[in-house]
């Protein structure tokens, strides 16, 4: 009897073994399982069995990226056509929602066939859209099917014509939006900002035939801007909690003069507004900008909020450049961490230098000052001046790092010469 039940429990345990516990597993935790292969693996599960032979075309996220493709593939186009073999298996036979489409595959879409994929991921619920890295001998046209897509959090554009349609109330739920290389003139992005209501993160980069900027949002915490323009102007943005500025001059271009630009210096009209951030990263032309007037010792309304602040591509031979840099950093009392890059150029414009030395001679202190790293330098005597003012007004502050992009390293030796307010400052000199 006891012979019989051991050979039945072997029989069901060999049963139980044979069963295909990942194909039973419910639909949601394969698509979880899925999404995490790349889509070329996500594919090749289509051989397992018939049971998996359309799997793969229900996922919820598709990354088309170069993994995809095979490598020895260069032609742009070809490219493109293996991506559609795989987006027509996907049309032809996926059921269900699909949140998030990603194209970083540098290939040349066809217009037609792109629009019609878009088409259909706007009927699929579409939560995120990145599209990135292909190539267009022009400027595509975006789908006015994609501002129909009440779910969208994230979008990521590139390469693009936008306009909004007529149509066009807003993105309720969008969170995040990227546009790089995008034609977009600065009403339209104005509108687009102010008629996405949850937006958090706004990143700009190369943007085509942007004169003005205006940022208006009281959702917004992260701005990135990197591109051509000739002003910009912040609105209400109570929650803006890191602001990254690069300004590429768009020289030989007019625009009509705006009531908000007044006769104010840009740097109390622009940073006038940056009252709650706490990271600020600021480039050396937005910096000449910002000083269009009379620049004040410091700021109407501090920066009491700011703790991290990086200046780079300062030029030591602007004045405008570096009494924009000071009034920041007199503007700064809760500053502990303070990055600046250097323009490297090895003349010295006394104006400048006077300029620097003349600070020395005021009562301010960076009293929360705790880190200082300075790249760049070639060791003209205005940035010698620059850290020597810095030494003098940072009682708590723990190390300083200067790197020289040629040459011979500053010695620890000279510089512990240099007088400076903190006993424990610690020095690393370096070179490159």
């Amino acid at each position: 009897m006891n012979n019989t039940r051991k050979h039945q429990k072997s029989i069901e345990m060999e049963n139980q073994t044979k069963i295909d516990r990942i194909s039973n597993l419910p639909w949601d935790v394969l698509d979880i399982i899925l999404v995490h292969l790349p889509l070329r693996e996500a594919a090749r599960t289509s051989v397992l069995s018939s049971k998996w032979r359309y799997k793969w075309t229900g996922l919820s996220q598709f990354v088309f990226d170069d993994k995809c493709i095979h490598s020895s593939m260069v032609d742009k186009a070809a490219r493109w056509m293996e991506i559609m073999k795989i987006i027509n298996k996907v049309q032809s036979s996926h059921s269900g929602p699909i949140e998030k489409f990603k194209l970083a595959a540098y290939c040349c879409p066809n217009q037609s066939d792109f629009d019609q994929w878009i088409a259909f991921l706007t009927k699929k619920g579409i939560k995120e859209l990145i599209i990135q890295d292909f190539s267009f001998i022009k400027r595509f046209k975006l789908p006015s099917c994609v501002f129909c897509c009440p779910k969208l959090s994230c979008l990521e554009l590139f390469g693009c014509i936008f306009k909004l349609p007529a149509f066009f109330k807003g993105f309720d739920c969008l969170k995040s939006l990227k546009l790089s290389q995008v034609f977009i003139v600065s009403d339209t992005l104005e509108s687009l900002i102010c008629n996405c209501p949850a937006l958090e993160r706004l990143t700009l980069l190369n943007i085509d035939h942007l004169a003005f900027v205006r940022i208006h949002n009281p959702n917004l915490k992260y701005l990135k801007l990197d591109s051509k323009f000739e002003d910009i102007c912040f609105g209400y943005n109570p929650l803006l909690v890191s602001v990254d500025i690069r300004m590429i001059p768009m020289y030989g271009w007019t625009i009509p003069w705006r009531p908000e630009q007044g006769k104010v210096c840009n740097l109390i009209r622009v940073l006038g507004s940056f009252g709650g951030i706490n990271r600020l990263c600021l480039y050396g032309q937005f910096l000449e900008f910002l000083a269009n007037e009379d620049v004040p010792q410091r700021l109407p309304t501090m920066l009491n909020c700011l703790s991290a602040l990086e200046i780079r591509e300062v030029r030591f031979t602007s004045l405008r450049d570096v009494m924009s840099l000071i009034s920041i950093l007199r503007s700064s009392p809760n500053l502990k961490d303070l990055l600046i890059t250097v323009e490297t150029l090895d003349e010295v414009h006394k104006p400048v230098m006077d300029f620097v030395i003349s600070q020395c001679l005021y009562d301010f202190y960076l009293n929360q000052l705790k880190v200082v790293n300075i790249r760049g330098i070639v060791g003209t005597r205005t940035e010698l001046e620059f850290i020597k003012l810095l030494l003098a007004h940072s009682p708590m502050l723990e190390s300083m790092t200067i790197v020289k992009y040629s040459g011979e390293r500053i010695l620890e030796s000279v510089l512990l010469q240099l007088e400076r307010a903190s006993e424990h400052v610690k020095f690393i000199s370096l070179t490159l």
